[in-house]
């Protein structure tokens, strides 16, 4: 065999010019095979913003976009959230359009009639989750959020389900556990409020370590102390996180996935994140498994090593209950148990001090149908119609997931005349289905007897939906309520809310991440007399 240098091998046969022209050929064949088939497949897709070679719409729509908001150049420039700016695209593109993040297409659907058309008539398409890299690199599309949907989420969800209902869930039984947190918050509330010297007090702390306890409780058997540091930097580490996913340079991750890895700036930050959540989490996981006691299981934890080890005992060699699948349902679960209802929490208590007249209604309506001296019981729900119209007015403006999770075309199919190709993200906008002005009457003003009738009775409205709708509803929708209903009613039976005298009030825009924060705001608090 003879061996050719690197100069012999150019002017060999190997590289003739029949072979060039061939090679040329080809590479000319298969780009236009392959821009045919995009333009095919991307044939009749819904309108949107013409995208950016590589970044797509990212640089030339987005960016542009919040940039002219940051500096004033658009009016009402306190508004600077992606949420805003999509629902006002649907005004130039209609409730259907298209963007591009990369070459990954994303579809936007907007209002009331069409988030519920998908959703709840097209279950079948559009029920799947995306392989988003933000999303997959930290989930590896496990656990119930973002799982893509099939025969391993259903089991999983439904076993989940089940479990955590036999712990309480939904249940008049889980009420203690709740009041437990209460009990806490209130106790600091007026301790650090005396101690603020009339500064106020930042309420979120409290709020979300009573919140994350009840979540806890249920799926790991034990609470945390409000003064447990390791916890509370954990439950900051969360709110962190979820903020760092929507960042312009986090989110230019999932145009060039290889940025994660980038040792420095929110790069750097997302993965320590990640990691601090991680060792946590997986600590206690190993704990309940070295305490593990077959015949008396204390939590979803043991209930899931139960079922895990029946299986193995059946010899299910392909089960999806392992160690590993439990650690990203449970990590689901403690986020979006904790994050989801804290927010909710607090927005309702900004709405409060802002609409002083509104906490006064409410508080009467509590004072006559629970009293000063009992404690607010689910029970008593269905007679403070006013109280629940009030929590629900503010869900409605709050949308504290204002875009849901995002779903994904699981087939090409058709859809209000447009082609939705297989594999496009599709973002069900709940944030413009509860601005919609088609559904609510002046949808941008505070107004809780939108959700009562003439007699005052509460009315339940198939276009409201903070919870999202189909087949990916929100599982610890139950127990979100429960909380929501027991820690308003509580803390505004106690306690007059107000702002610290000369401190203007925070804007109403707030912080987006994957979920919608209210900006951070204090409150001066008083025992009601």
């Amino acid at each position: 065999m003879v061996s050719l240098s690197w100069p012999d091998y150019l002017s060999s046969s190997v590289l003739s010019h029949e072979n060039i022209i061939a090679l040329i050929v080809f590479v000319i064949v298969y780009f236009l095979v392959t821009f045919y088939q995009r333009g095919r497949d991307l044939a009749n897709i819904p309108p949107g913003p013409k995208p950016w070679p590589v970044v797509g719409n990212f640089g030339g729509f987005l960016i542009p976009t919040f940039i002219r908001r940051s500096f004033g150049q658009q009016p009402d420039s306190s508004v600077i959230n992606a949420v805003v700016v999509l629902t006002e695209q649907a005004n130039v593109y209609g409730n259907v359009y298209s963007l591009f993040v990369g070459s990954q297409l994303v579809v936007v659907l907007n209002g009331y009639e069409v988030v519920k058309d998908a959703l709840s008539n097209h279950p079948d398409v559009f029920s799947d989750r995306p392989t988003v890299p933000t999303v997959t690199i930290m989930t590896k599309r496990k656990g119930i959020v973002f799982a893509p949907y099939g025969p391993v989420w259903r089991k999983q969800r439904r076993f989940c389900h089940t479990t955590l209902r036999n712990f309480g869930l939904g249940k008049l039984s889980l009420e203690p556990c709740i009041l437990q947190g209460l009990a806490t918050i209130k106790t600091e509330l007026l301790k650090l409020n005396e101690e603020s010297g009339g500064a106020g007090v930042d309420m979120a702390p409290l709020i979300s370590n009573a919140v994350s306890n009840v979540i806890c409780s249920l799926i790991l058997g034990q609470r945390f102390p409000h003064d447990d540091l390791e916890f509370r930097n954990m439950l900051g580490l969360m709110v962190r996180g979820l903020e760092i996913c929507v960042n312009i340079p986090a989110v230019l991750i999932n145009v060039f996935p290889l940025l994660y890895y980038l040792p420095f700036g929110v790069f750097k930050e997302l993965r320590q994140v990640e990691r601090d959540i991680t060792v946590f989490l997986k600590r206690i996981i190993a704990k309940h498994r070295e305490t593990l006691d077959p015949d008396s299981p204390r939590d979803l934890a043991d209930m899931y090593f139960i079922e895990m080890l029946s299986q193995q005992a059946a010899g299910e060699e392909d089960s999806s209950f392992t160690e590993d699948y439990l650690f990203y349902i449970i990590g689901d679960l403690f986020i979006a148990g904790t994050d989801t209802t804290s927010n909710s929490v607090l927005w309702t208590l900004l709405y409060m001090v802002l609409h002083p007249d509104i906490q006064e209604k409410v508080q009467a309506e509590i004072d006559e149908v629970v009293g000063r001296n009992s404690v607010p019981s689910l029970t008593d729900k269905g007679s403070l119609p006013f109280t629940e119209a009030t929590i629900m007015e503010v869900q409605r403006l709050a949308t504290v997931v204002p875009l849901g999770i995002p779903h994904m075309a699981s087939e090409t199919t058709e859809f209000r005349g447009y082609t939705i190709p297989k594999g496009t993200v599709v973002l069900p906008n709940l944030w413009s289905v509860h601005r919609d002005p088609t559904v609510w009457d002046d949808p941008d003003s505070f107004n809780p007897a939108r959700f009562l009738d003439d007699e005052g009775k509460l009315i339940r409205k198939e276009c409201f939906m903070p919870f999202g709708t189909g087949r990916r509803v929100c599982m610890g929708e139950q127990l979100a309520k429960m909380e929501l209903f027991l820690m308003v009613t509580s803390l505004l039976q106690a306690f007059e809310f107000r702002l610290p005298e000369g401190v203007p009030p925070p804007p109403l825009h707030g912080r987006f991440g994957l979920t919608l924060a209210p900006c951070p705001y204090t409150v001066c608090v008083n025992l009601r007399r």
